[in-house]
């Protein structure tokens, strides 16, 4: 039996909480371990090298779910006790790198190195780290692995002193073992720009518990914002050539894309994110131009000023959606706009995410518990009248100053299709999805991870928002 197949049994199979908290209190001292790496490759080729190990402040994570049962990201790390080889830690994750993969300047041969961290519980003795990668199957192999000795002063460096920015509750529920908790830091938030982001930070946590099924789960979250100052106000927008002293890095852009918002100054934001508890990350970037991102299990980005009367809504869009992907794992259902990826799919794969699929009968389809009865699967829909509007919305310029008045008709018409399909709020099988006009399918017409509108989460991606708040969470815990 191959390595990968051996190592997604033991890690997908094995039971998450067979020793309860038990495990946790045995091979773990309440801390939190962080290793940052560099990603160095090209298309096809990747290679992993060990920065630092440093040790933060207390564990924020839960106790009891410590080995990943979500099967969920591109890789997968794996913490093991080096004595008996026993599976303590795992997480699903996927990297800025990976993303790169598909990219034109990967494609053409070029290599890049990419800065990225996994964070577990502090062991209390020697383990062994490693991470893992699927393949076409979808199967993990090793790719990397190292020994960490909580022991040796050398390899493992203790946190600098006191946080290097405030740090405020905005939501608290309970300790951080039995809640989620979210961090949200901001960039390009200059000195005379903290009131409004303590507003931007209100606004949009607001946006997201009017949100199902974050609406009805509230009570399990945590949310710390942490008030980061920037030199400047605004952040990095490469292609008018502006550039901004933004504390965080953040920059429009990523892979050519205009709209796409990432940072690769992973030690930056991991270093001043250390101050609070937090699961997961949001980044409210201090700009207009329309812009986000989300990769799973590292962080999300949003923008926060809107300059065009009308569609302020917009704002409150990117920022849901863009957690949807780092929270849950979830795909871009849409299809129909430019993106810097080449064949980010694989065809004939199916896709880890939960919300796209490339099975397009009714009982391999990974949804099929959530299938309306007796709707057809392939599920017809009036992509073509859509695809037209779509067609003609293609074209414009997002960036021209006339953009917003001739796009209205068109959403306005799109959003008119997407409300009277005939299966409209139902759960089926529609094709497009994932970038792709043919070949990937979606769970509903529509949803918030398919078209640009405060719909809410579709049943499926609302199931899988659900299973994360339960995995990471525990909803009976005070």
């Amino acid at each position: 039996m191959k390595q990968g197949i051996v190592l997604v049994c033991l890690l997908l199979l094995r039971p998450a909480a067979s020793s309860g908290g038990e495990l946790f209190d045995r091979f773990f001292t309440g801390g939190t371990f962080r290793v940052d790496l560099y990603h160095t490759g090209t298309k096809g080729e990747e290679r992993f090298t060990l920065d630092r190990v440093i040790r933060e402040g207390a564990w924020p994570g839960h106790r009891v779910n410590l080995v990943d049962t979500l099967n969920l990201g591109e890789y997968l790390l794996s913490v093991t006790d080096r004595a008996t080889n026993r599976l303590l830690y795992s997480r699903g994750f996927s990297s800025v790198f990976n993303e790169w993969q598909t990219t034109d300047e990967a494609v053409a041969g070029v290599y890049r190195t990419f800065p990225e961290s996994v964070r577990f519980p502090s062991p209390a003795r020697a383990v062994r780290i490693a991470l893992a990668r699927r393949d076409r199957r979808m199967e993990f192999h090793e790719v990397f692995s190292a020994v960490i000795d909580p022991a040796d002063p050398v390899q493992v460096m203790r946190e600098r002193g006191r946080p290097l920015f405030p740090v405020v509750p905005v939501i608290e529920n309970g300790p951080p073992a039995v809640k989620v908790d979210i961090a949200v830091l901001g960039d390009g938030y200059a000195a005379s720009d903290m009131e409004k982001y303590r507003k931007d930070v209100s606004r949009f946590v607001e946006a997201m518990f009017r949100t199902h099924p974050f609406r009805e789960r509230k009570k399990d979250f945590n949310v710390w914002r942490i008030d980061v100052v920037s030199d400047e106000s605004g952040i990095d927008i490469p292609d008018r050539n502006i550039w901004r002293r933004n504390a965080l890095g953040t920059r429009y852009d990523t892979f050519g894309s205009p709209r796409y918002v990432l940072t690769e100054e992973n030690r930056t934001v991991r270093d001043i994110a250390s101050a609070a508890p937090y699961d997961f990350l949001c980044i409210l970037v201090n700009d207009s131009r329309y812009g986000g991102g989300g990769i799973y299990n590292l962080y999300s980005t949003a923008y926060t000023n809107e300059t065009v009367p009308g569609v302020e809504w917009q704002m409150d869009y990117v920022f849901v959606h863009e957690f949807g992907h780092s929270f849950a794992g979830l795909a871009d259902e849409y299809y129909t706009s430019s993106t810097g990826y080449n064949d980010f799919y694989l065809p004939g794969v199916e896709p880890w995410e939960p919300n796209v699929t490339a099975a397009a009968d009714r009982e391999r389809v990974k949804w099929k518990a959530l299938l309306a009865p007796g709707i057809p699967v392939p599920t017809p829909w009036e992509k073509a009248a859509y695809d037209s509007v779509e067609a003609i919305r293609g074209k414009l310029d997002r960036l021209a100053p006339d953009y917003y008045t001739k796009r209205e008709p068109l959403q306005t018409r799109a959003m008119e299709i997407l409300r009277t399909s005939r299966y409209a709020g139902k759960v089926g099988v529609f094709e497009g999805a994932g970038y792709v006009a043919q070949g990937l399918y979606r769970p509903s017409v529509d949803c918030r991870m398919f078209s640009l509108s405060l719909a809410d989460f579709d049943p499926v991606c609302s199931e899988a928002i659900e299973r994360m708040i339960d995995f990471v969470s525990d909803p009976g815990g005070k």
